[in-house]
């Protein structure tokens, strides 16, 4: 499996790797520059050459993006949809220069304007940044939201909307990114069994697993159905550790890249997490049944019966 964690670009491209690796993870994610800020440029060449490098070496795969906090391509406001498309379009420069498999990206805000209005503005503003890129390598993938406000993105019916529109308007590929705990409070009972079961089927139904390429596991601070997005570590939420070990085991989700992006609020929060992930993703070992000393095995098992 790939289990993995997002992880810093602070100081270098190169260390973000050197990072995961030494956390236990073989997949992970980045910032490409600053989330909350929109000026950014492309990294030195002999920065993506030692970062290409570590991945190799240290068999990171696949690598995914997230994109900047404020990019918002739904949104009305002229100034802020061109500083998004244009910021959008540095994200699919600098995913592709760095060698990215996966650019992740909210679907944004419909504020002020119909649902419908706000999904096609989104389709063509990733149209118009994706125009004349050559981002062969990279496919966008669209993260389900939580549903608070007016976030597009908590139902997977929006989801499969915009990968519908978005090819008649661009070559760009297009799947999805499915976070937990976004799951949990848009109304998704994935702590449970049969909610699982049912969560599964609905998203391969409506967006195709297929088109699910990675998975942010994320445990919620919050209730079912809260709408309300609040990280927390692996097992200390409301989906809890069994509902991770679900969710791991699930053979329709296995070949998945796990990526946690949760909250760090005390030193080996990062580590512990990817460890205990990769503790629920292996079966539960059955303890052999130890035999009491002067009895056949036949007598022990009439006495079990």
């Amino acid at each position: 499996m790939r289990i993995g964690i997002h992880t810093s670009i602070a100081g270098s491209l190169e260390k973000s790797a050197l990072k995961a690796a030494e956390l236990g993870a073989n997949t992970f994610q980045i910032f490409s520059a600053s989330p909350r800020m929109w000026r950014a440029s492309l990294p030195r060449k002999d920065e993506i050459t030692a970062f290409r490098r570590a991945r190799e070496r240290l068999d990171l795969q696949p690598l995914a993006i997230h994109a900047n906090y404020l990019i918002n391509l739904a949104s009305l406001d002229p100034v802020i949809r061109a500083k998004s498309i244009d910021g959008f379009r540095g994200e699919l420069d600098r995913a592709t220069a760095i060698g990215a498999e996966y650019l992740i990206t909210h679907p944004g805000s419909y504020k002020d304007q119909p649902l419908e209005q706000a999904i096609a503005a989104f389709v063509l503003g990733i149209a118009e940044a994706a125009e004349c890129q050559a981002t062969s390598g990279v496919t966008v993938l669209i993260e389900n939201t939580a549903g608070c406000g007016f976030h597009i993105g908590c139902r997977l019916e929006e989801l499969r909307l915009i990968r519908e529109l978005a090819a008649r308007e661009t070559d760009l590929r297009i799947g999805y990114c499915l976070d937990t705990c976004h799951l949990l409070a848009a109304g998704f009972d994935i702590a449970t069994e049969a909610g699982l079961e049912k969560a599964v089927g609905e998203a391969d139904g409506t967006v195709g697993l297929e088109n699910v390429r990675v998975i942010h596991a994320n445990d919620s601070k919050m209730p079912l159905g809260s709408h309300m997005d609040r990280h927390a570590s692996i097992g200390e939420g409301h989906i809890g550790a069994e509902g991770f070990r679900r969710i791991l085991m699930h053979a329709k989700l296995r070949d998945k890249a796990f990526i946690l992006e949760t909250p760090v609020e005390d030193e080996g929060d990062d580590r512990r997490n990817v460890e205990m992930l990769k503790k629920l993703a292996q079966p539960k070992r059955v303890p052999m049944r130890r035999e009491k000393p002067g009895r056949s095995s036949g007598a022990s098992k009439r006495s079990v019966s």
